[in-house]
């Protein structure tokens, strides 16, 4: 029998889903808040937002991976290996920098989440954009969304269907599909980040404080397609192809690695012999 199919993604316990949806609930409305915005007044201070969710981001994190240990008990070598990859997919990132949508980063960020659990997978995607961002100097108010952003991308990842019986060909379709649609939802979510204060727009895709939020989502819509979509497509093409090319490598690799790792063996301690 294949050992691959033996290694099962880091579970999630009452601990970890309670911390990854006040997290998520954070992260909804810090990015959602502005459509429901009464006025102008109001809508000024979502340019202000950045430092308060980061400072509110960090401690929300710890607390995924405090609750993530508590139910799994993960030691050292779990850490180790979120330390790897955030590495690794920090140094990914700045081949493309962004250029026309080119960011290998996406598909082993998809394939790690896939590996390694929605929990693992959501601390490792937000570790990793802030590891990117000190990296390649893109310090800045839209850091702690990307975060957030990118640790929903691994999240989704983790809760794909069939972690222990789906494999080979049809799980590579699994995820190159999934990475498509969270590159694209990844650029849309980001896009609504900005968009409410950003001056200066065309009538027809600008924010309007205080209209109905069905007509501003219209207009939203419109500005996606009008300006990120063009990246987003590129990006979602470079993950499907990078994760039908090297996905069976990298999926052996990581599943080896956790195997290795045995996260959820429980550890015991024995007397020295005489």
């Amino acid at each position: 029998m294949n050992d691959d199919r033996q290694v099962r993604p880091v579970r999630l316990g009452r601990r970890s889903i309670a911390a990854l949806a006040l997290v998520s609930a954070v992260g909804a409305v810090a990015f959602g808040w502005p459509l429901l915005a009464g006025g102008e007044s109001s809508l000024s201070a979502h340019a202000q937002d950045a430092p308060w969710l980061f400072a509110a981001l960090l401690p929300l994190l710890l607390g995924v991976v405090v609750a993530t240990i508590a139910d799994v008990g993960l030691d050292a070598k779990a850490i180790a290996m979120l330390g790897v990859l955030a590495a690794a997919g920090a140094a990914l990132r700045p081949l493309g920098a962004g250029t026309a949508g080119i960011e290998p980063m996406f598909f082993l960020m998809v394939l790690s989440g896939r590996v390694l659990g929605p929990g693992f997978g959501f601390v490792l995607g937000s570790v990793s954009m802030f590891a990117s961002a000190l990296l390649t100097g893109g310090v800045g108010p839209w850091m702690p969304f990307q975060m957030l952003a990118m640790g929903w991308v691994c999240m989704g990842a983790g809760l794909l269907p069939g972690p222990d019986t789906l494999r080979g060909r049809r799980e590579l379709y699994v995820l190159g599909a999934y990475g498509a649609v969270s590159s694209v939802l990844y650029g849309t979510v980001m896009n609504l980040q900005g968009w409410p204060y950003i001056g200066g727009l065309a009538t027809g895709v600008s924010f309007v404080p205080g209209d109905p939020v069905g007509e501003n989502l219209g207009r939203f819509i419109a500005y996606c397609l009008a300006t990120s979509l063009g990246w987003d497509l590129p990006r979602a093409v470079v993950t499907v192809v990078l994760s039908l090319t090297l996905g069976p490598a990298v999926l052996k690799a990581l599943r080896r690695a956790t195997r290795r790792a045995a996260f959820e063996t429980p550890v015991t301690f024995e007397p020295p012999r005489r």
